[in-house]
């Protein structure tokens, strides 16, 4: 059976893409280092970033890995319910056993500006209208996360865009989860555990001032440090 061109045309096409991966770039390739941290940024196994598909990022190490600490790598993440599917950097070895390992080698320009696209359409706020228990975690994936109700210690709440607490914070709070060093927290009572914007964290363990703590209160980040301050300094 033949067929013209114009059919075969119509088959498939070639398009130019703007999907956006999560980068994990390790400072350490140390095993036992990096599952100590992730548990403790990511909360256990079962997390808001499980499913997710990363690369790779040697850029930050300061020895290139070899060929066996990429293969461990690759699979304590797997062990984190996370996907790598490529990598970025390293040398012919560490690209050789990350191609063994099943990934994709990025060349430099690869990784070079996406053609603009539509931006996708903001998510609507997830609003939370009952307590968040301890050992409760709930995310807002794509946008804003409005808890009408106490969010308690040991508590967790997630999202990728800001976080408004009507009631009091006493648990974790992690805003900007997917990188967003412009998301912010707010609340109407600061007694959190723990706060997050962007992967930077803060553990309040010790006294937050009487300005702020049981405050209204708002945190931010102001160039990679967590600010926390009364509503009423609002910048």
């Amino acid at each position: 059976m033949t067929h013209s061109a114009s059919d075969l045309d119509s088959i498939f096409e070639f398009k130019s893409s703007s999907i956006k991966l999560l980068s994990f770039v390790p400072a350490t390739l140390d095993p036992s280092r990096l599952e100590a941290a992730l548990l403790e940024k990511l909360g256990g196994r079962e997390h808001f970033l499980a499913g997710e598909q990363l690369i790779i990022d040697f850029s930050s190490l300061p020895e290139l890995p070899s060929a066996l600490e990429v293969g461990t790598l690759v699979r304590l993440l797997q062990q984190f319910c996370l996907l790598p599917i490529a990598v970025h950097g390293g040398n012919s070895d560490q690209k050789l056993a990350a191609a063994s390992a099943g990934l994709v080698i990025l060349q430099d320009d690869s990784l070079s500006t996406p053609i603009p696209n539509k931006a996708a359409p903001p998510q609507p706020a997830l609003v939370i209208t009952r307590p968040v228990r301890t050992g409760q975690q709930v995310y807002a994936k794509g946008g804003d996360l409005i808890v009408l109700a106490l969010v308690s210690a040991g508590a967790e709440v997630i999202a990728d865009g800001n976080i408004h607490v009507y009631a009091p914070l006493r648990g974790r709070a992690l805003a900007g989860a997917k990188g967003d060093n412009q998301a912010r927290i707010f609340t109407t009572c600061m007694e959190a555990e723990l706060v997050s914007i962007a992967g930077i964290y803060r553990s309040l363990q010790e006294d937050l001032p009487d300005s702020i703590r049981t405050k209204p209160a708002q945190i931010y980040l102001d160039q990679e440090k967590i600010v926390i301050e009364a509503l009423n300094e609002t910048n």
